[in-house]
């Protein structure tokens, strides 16, 4: 995988995936593993476009479910071709939704995949409706766990702060650090 920063990608072909991707759950496997099947069946490199540090994390002063080295080792393994980790400051905030749609017609996209709820530019100003005007633009649908609830980084952060930290990383997909070294 070759991860670069925002404005450094140029590409023939791609299909690319949009998100904070804080933690890498559940949800976001779902997403990235459907735009890497797309990827796959046209023969093109799969871009993952993300942020660091994440919006929330950056804004809200979240805490943050994975850090970099962790965030790359997981896309790595999920088949990712190229990352583009966006240097989110204040800056890359009060960008255009048109300046973030020519940062991404430079990689040539067959698809664009975004999950639910998805808003990019200065103010969220951009929706799936932008990305439709200019690519071939999906959602993902919302995953939910087998009680029906929604996983999201924000439900795994609520659920670390309660002191559930099996359940939270159920939803990440993944053992608890403890748990894994224990076996």
């Amino acid at each position: 995988m070759i991860c670069l920063q925002n404005n450094q990608l140029e590409l023939n072909q791609s299909v690319v995936t949009i998100g904070a991707f804080d933690g890498i759950h559940r949800g976001h496997q779902a997403l990235i593993s459907k735009a890497k099947a797309q990827a796959d069946s046209y023969g093109v490199p799969l871009v993952v476009y993300t942020f660091d540090p994440p919006p929330k994390v950056y804004f809200q002063n979240q805490s943050m479910l994975t850090s970099l080295p962790e965030k790359k080792k997981f896309l790595e393994e999920l088949g990712v071709s190229y990352t583009v980790f966006a240097s989110f400051d204040q800056v890359y905030a009060s960008r255009s939704v048109q300046d973030f749609i020519d940062e991404l017609r430079r990689m040539k996209p067959k698809e664009v995949w975004v999950g639910p709820g998805f808003h990019f530019g200065k103010g969220k100003s951009g929706s799936m409706e932008d990305l439709a005007e200019y690519f071939n633009a999906f959602q993902h649908p919302v995953v939910t766990c087998s009680n029906g609830e929604v996983i999201s980084s924000t439900r795994i952060r609520e659920l670390i702060r309660h002191q559930k930290v099996e359940q939270a990383y159920y939803l990440l997909g993944r053992k608890p650090y403890a748990l894994t070294n224990a076996q």
